[in-house]
């Protein structure tokens, strides 16, 4: 098992952590990628894929194709021999970012020709006695070691699963995705963050998504001081969207219409207190080129009533 096991981790934390604990043995691959924002490809490791990428990351969040060289396409050769592993093990949360992740590798591992290869997963989320989902770099060593010996072998069903969704997930019309949110599969929190996925598309009555809606709500609610002070409270109570820095502060450079900040407090302005009563839409205002896989944002709308996309 020790030294023909590669492990397929979500980042350099993880890797780090795995590594000074000598809690597995192997070689390590790090997935330095967020497809769960910008244009994708069915095929991430075609020279198309790799360049549509390129252009996305630096030019929404100043990531140098240099840097995307070094950091994840140079990664990608660790799969050139995948057979010469006698097993695959993912480490993948249970939030959005990391599932589409997920499921963007395992269809890269189908096309590698993996063959008589177990793949195992490692997938944290619900923990007993926390009131919070737990990342894996969240969980003590005890917790991280019993997560390994109890990771999940996925069946050739949930392969091909997961290998459909992501190329739904390529395609321009997310509502397909919908019909596989009900499919049984060992892969325990795919469902629901396909959902929060579909809510990410505008509200069809104020042009905002589920996320951009809750964080105007917690303007609202709480006593939340300065933008700083909300971008702790966004990224701890995002739910199943696993945004880091980077894409939250993007969230909230859009929102800064509906926002006033006072002396002591930030709170809505007016087009905030309408938007939150959806009292009026806001679509026009926040429209651009903004694409989840294949998809542009603006293309669809989402029905809060009936959970259903909308094509404009």
């Amino acid at each position: 098992m020790g030294k023909n096991t590669l492990h397929i981790t979500n980042g350099d934390s993880l890797t780090l952590r795995l590594k000074d604990l000598k809690l597995v043995e192997g070689e390590f691959l790090t997935w330095r990628e967020m497809l769960c924002e910008g244009p994708t490809e069915i095929k991430i490791e075609t020279k198309s894929s790799i360049q549509k990428r390129k252009i996305f990351l630096e030019k929404y969040y100043r990531i140098t194709t240099d840097d995307y060289e070094e950091k994840f396409i140079s990664q990608l050769k660790k799969l050139d021999n995948l057979n010469d592993f006698s097993e695959v093990i993912l480490w993948f949360e249970y939030d959005l970012f990391c599932q589409i992740n997920m499921i963007a590798v395992i269809s890269l591992l189908l096309r590698k020709g993996i063959e008589d290869v177990p793949i195992y997963l490692v997938c944290s989320g619900r923990i007993a006695h926390e009131k919070k989902l737990m990342g894996l770099c969240e969980l003590s060593d005890i917790q991280l070691k019993k997560h390994y010996e109890n990771k999940v072998l996925l069946t050739i069903d949930d392969l091909e699963l997961a290998e459909y969704i992501w190329t739904l997930y390529c395609e321009s019309n997310p509502k397909k995705i919908a019909g596989q949110i009900k499919k049984n599969s060992s892969f325990e929190y795919l469902a629901i963050s396909l959902r929060a996925h579909l809510q990410r598309f505008p509200n069809m009555l104020t042009g905002l998504n589920v996320l951009e809606h809750n964080i105007l709500e917690m303007v609202d609610k709480y006593q939340i001081k300065n933008i700083r002070q909300l971008m702790g409270y966004a990224l701890e109570y995002q739910g199943y969207y696993g945004y880091g820095d980077m894409q939250m502060k993007r969230v909230l450079a859009r929102l800064f219409q509906f926002l006033d900040q006072t002396k002591d407090r930030l709170q809505l302005s007016e087009r905030g207190k309408l938007a939150l009563a959806h009292k009026k839409n806001f679509y026009n205002t926040q429209k651009l080129d903004w694409h989840y896989g294949g998809v542009k944002k603006y293309d669809y709308l989402y029905n809060d009533e009936t959970h259903t996309l909308l094509k404009l």
